[in-house]
């Protein structure tokens, strides 16, 4: 584990919901062995600072790393990247530097998802954010190679409730290099994304000098949604939280944003074998802790 030696970090003035991209690649001979794992600790400094956020610690196994980010996280496989960050980020524009670095690995880009919900505050977010347009058409400029050249997706009704902004590129016949494991089994991804906490339940999620990260993460219940997972909290001044756990190849990560009048949390249990846990349990779980009311 390493740990950032700022004692208090600012929770930023807030967008809650969060952007998020998925990159797979591909392999070549001339790979290292750990792939994108062999990116340095310099170089992820540089891509955060790209997306205007920062490193505040880290996890890691066997499998990937894990990394807590003053505005969400970040996860490095041998083969993938997931970026998810919130408030006035700028996720994408971390994209280009990133493949040129993936190049200099002998790693090419083989699959791009990108997804979000409704910005709550739409008009705070700076380009390529300022609208799904310009974030596909920016998209299709990096992975419009891909298959089909990418397809654009809104999915919900704009009048109630929040719509979800999903972008996908895939290379026509391209396999997962974890797929030609011989062991190698599908995965369940489950995310939910919550507005209007209940205020009892968001209290916990203002900073108490009194309480460590680890009792608000026991107190609340977080604790208990992956019990094996190796977790990584973070209370933010003067409140907010983050957390990620990771347990072999899956992991689970959780942000919260507690203020009244913009509160929202999300919770993404990803990478796990569909027996490690039942969706619709892990839901009512999860609504359980927070009480959201959409």
């Amino acid at each position: 584990m390493t740990l950032d030696t700022t004692p208090v970090l600012p929770n930023p003035v807030f967008e809650g919901s969060e952007k998020r991209v998925e990159i797979d690649f591909n392999f070549s001979a001339a790979s290292p062995a750990n792939g994108l794992r062999a990116l340095t600790r310099a170089q992820l400094d540089s891509l955060m600072a790209l997306a205007a956020c920062t490193i505040v610690s880290s996890r890691t196994n066997a499998e990937l790393d894990a990394y807590v980010l003053s505005e969400s996280s970040l996860f490095v496989y041998p083969t993938k990247w997931v970026l998810k960050t919130c408030g006035t980020t700028k996720l994408l524009r971390a994209v280009p530097r990133l493949l040129e670095m993936a190049a200099e690995l002998s790693m090419a880009p083989r699959r791009c998802k990108y997804s979000r919900a409704s910005f709550l505050f739409p008009e705070q977010q700076p380009f390529p954010h300022t609208s799904f347009e310009h974030e596909a058409f920016f998209l299709r400029q990096h992975f419009g190679g891909l298959g089909n050249g990418g397809s654009a997706y809104v999915l919900g009704d704009m009048f109630n409730g929040l719509q979800w902004h999903v972008y996908v590129a895939d290379a026509a016949g391209a396999v997962y290099a974890d797929e030609l494991h011989p062991l190698a089994r599908p995965t369940h991804k489950l995310e939910v994304c919550m507005t209007d906490l209940g205020r009892q339940a968001a209290r916990l999620f203002f900073r108490d000098p009194a309480k460590s990260a680890a009792q608000v993460t026991s107190e609340s219940g977080i604790r208990g949604l992956v019990p094996s997972a190796d977790i990584d909290d973070y209370v933010f001044e003067p409140c907010g939280y983050s957390m990620n756990g990771i347990a072999g190849g899956g992991f689970i990560t959780i942000h919260i944003t507690p203020e009244d009048g913009f509160s929202y949390a999300s919770v993404e249990v990803s990478g796990f074998d569909p027996a490690a846990y039942d969706p619709a349990d892990m839901v009512s779980r999860i609504l359980g802790i927070f009480k959201p009311g959409k």
